[in-house]
């Protein structure tokens, strides 16, 4: 390909709308260009680097098992009905209504399409295990779009589906993609590590996502250096210990707390109550009825964790007004301890199990209950880990202290098990004919995400340094002298030819621009490796070699096809 017969619209300035470096550096090296917030439109070269991460996927997918589909955009809203998360993903589902008035879903992932299609195609055992996969483009509505490729309201997405006969069987599946994921990312270039995740929205009992270590990245990852344990921040777990039991004393015993609202206030005097001596009690209203969640007081609830607890389908934070309706009190005098009604459930974090000596709200405004004891004196309906981790606590599995990171997510597997095709009918017959519904995983990659993930990690002071494997082009020449008569262009024209001859993906600058025009977009978009060819160094019969972000090497002119193919060699 020739420069001056492409496109490519480079930028020395960053937009001011670009606000994280590889967003900034999409836009300047020409890659795409936003058309408004949270849609973009692929140029050429980004296109092509586009085209690079799917086949990757592709070969891997292919090689893992997986059957290339494609499912309509265009889904029917009965099936999201039938799954039920028509009601709860209905904040980033885009509808639309045709002519008839009609309701219609735009696709922001295909679980209910791939279920239904299994229902009417899969009878028998012996047709599983099957995994289905696609690469298309998605649809959600972002409340934020930001940051680029990273959150935007369509994408394209690499989404995988299979189906299997047993809890087993299923397994071995969810285990093909996880190995597939890492071989995915790994050839993309990315330095990634696989985390313990929330099945959220989507479902299950097992996830793992694929992060990628980026200070801009929208994910907080806990983990050991040991390489025990990683997780993402909304499942992560550690080590610490449950709140130490001291002796019981006295009964409860009521005290005024006049405009004390806080655990902060509650630990200053006169009161000084400490916060690990505290019951934080937080109300919410889950499918119209009030929960109660208590954890300690120098500890934050993981909203993401007790959301996947409490298994309702609508979850929020009660008003202050519903809190006075539940138990009497408003926030910062709430407790469980007294006026709590029967039909309420009290929801507790584990570390609180077994303590006591502890202080909690009386539930009647301005006054605090102290020397209660949780197993004593409140009827807790369950007890789960719903805590956030922070950085320092001891790993759960080794003891050493747990470390954080920033991080992207690029892919997530998920083991579904039966929560789809029971609901969509998907079911097969068994070696004893019974009906049984299929175990099914998913399994997805953002595609657009991963592209923009690869610049955010590879890049440096002069612009996007790519991996070979993505690269928009392996190789750009460089003639300093552009007259078809020229003895630097009629140089370059061979390298290029012997090069395209060799399939060598290579660009030629053809552009009658100031070398260091060249040069700085060169290294802007990030081409591997650079041959230079100028007049002074062509005298000497040598042109210059420069790999992206290395020192220039000289070499004989009739050597310099030979060295490009051997540097691109060792880049495999």
């Amino acid at each position: 390909m020739r420069w001056s017969h492409y496109f490519i619209p480079t930028l020395k300035e960053s937009p001011a709308d670009a606000e994280i470096l590889s967003h900034k550096l999409l836009l300047r090296a020409g890659l795409v260009r936003k058309l408004t917030g949270g849609l973009y439109t692929f140029l050429p070269l980004g296109l092509r680097v586009l085209r690079k991460i799917e086949n990757i996927i592709r070969e891997e997918m292919n090689r893992a098992g997986a059957i290339e589909v494609l499912m309509p955009a265009l889904q029917p809203t009965d099936i999201w009905r039938q799954s039920g998360r028509y009601e709860t993903a209905s904040d980033v589902l885009y509808k639309a209504k045709d002519r008839s008035n009609k309701e219609w879903i735009l696709s922001p992932t295909a679980e209910e399409v791939i279920t239904t299609l299994a229902a009417g195609e899969i009878g028998s055992y012996r047709q599983m295990p099957v995994n289905f996969y696609q690469v298309s483009v998605k649809f959600r509505d972002e409340l934020r779009p930001r940051f680029g490729l990273m959150r935007a309201k369509e994408f394209i997405m690499k989404d995988a589906y299979s189906f299997d006969s047993s809890d087993e069987g299923a397994m071995g599946s969810y285990q093909r993609m996880y190995d597939a994921y890492t071989r995915i990312f790994n050839r993309c270039g990315l330095r990634n590590f696989p985390v313990e995740a929330d099945t959220g929205v989507i479902g299950g009992n097992l996830s793992h996502e694929f992060m990628v270590p980026a200070e801009t990245g929208e994910n907080d990852v806990v983990y050991c250096e040991s390489g025990h344990y990683a997780a993402n921040i909304e499942k992560a777990t550690s080590g610490i210990p449950k709140t130490a039991a001291r002796e019981i004393g006295a009964g409860i015993e009521k005290f005024a707390t006049p405009g004390v609202v806080t655990i902060e206030a509650l630990s200053k005097p006169p009161f000084s109550v400490p916060a690990n001596r505290q019951i934080k009690t937080l109300v919410y209203i889950a499918d119209s009825q009030p929960v109660l969640v208590l954890v300690r007081g120098d500890d934050q609830l993981n909203e993401t964790k007790f959301m996947a607890r409490i298994g309702a389908a609508a979850v929020r934070p009660a008003t202050p007004e519903e809190c006075v309706a539940a138990l009497g009190a408003r926030p910062g005098s709430l407790g469980a301890v007294v006026n709590v009604p029967a039909t309420v459930k009290i929801l507790a974090d584990e570390r609180l199990r077994g303590a006591n000596d502890m202080t909690t709200g009386a539930n009647e405004d301005g006054f605090h209950l102290r020397n209660v004891s949780i197993e004593r004196d409140i009827k807790v309906t369950e007890w789960f880990d719903l805590r956030t981790v922070t950085k320092g606590e001891p790993c759960a599995k080794c003891g050493q202290p747990l470390k954080m990171q920033r991080a992207i997510e690029v892919g997530h597997v998920f083991k579904l098990g039966t929560k789809y095709s029971e609901k969509l009918h998907a079911c097969f017959l068994d070696a004893d004919g019974k009906s049984k519904p299929c175990v099914m995983g998913c399994y997805g990659i953002g595609v657009t995400r991963t592209l923009q993930a690869v610049i955010e990690q590879c890049n440096d002071k002069d612009g996007i340094v790519w991996p070979l494997a993505v690269s928009p082009y392996a190789v750009c020449i460089t003639p300093l002298a552009v007259a078809k008569d020229s003895p630097v262009m009629q140089l370059a024209e061979k390298i290029y030819a012997e090069l395209t001859a060799a399939g060598v993906e290579v660009i030629l600058d053809d552009r009658d621009d100031r070398p260091g025009v060249k040069f700085k977009d060169a290294d802007l978009v990030g081409f591997p490796l650079r041959v230079g060819i100028g007049e002074k160094s062509l005298a000497n019969g040598e042109v210059e070699l420069k790999p992206r972000g290395g020192a220039v090497q000289l070499v004989k002119a009739e050597e310099a096809v030979a060295q490009v193919r051997a540097f691109l060699a060792g880049k495999q």
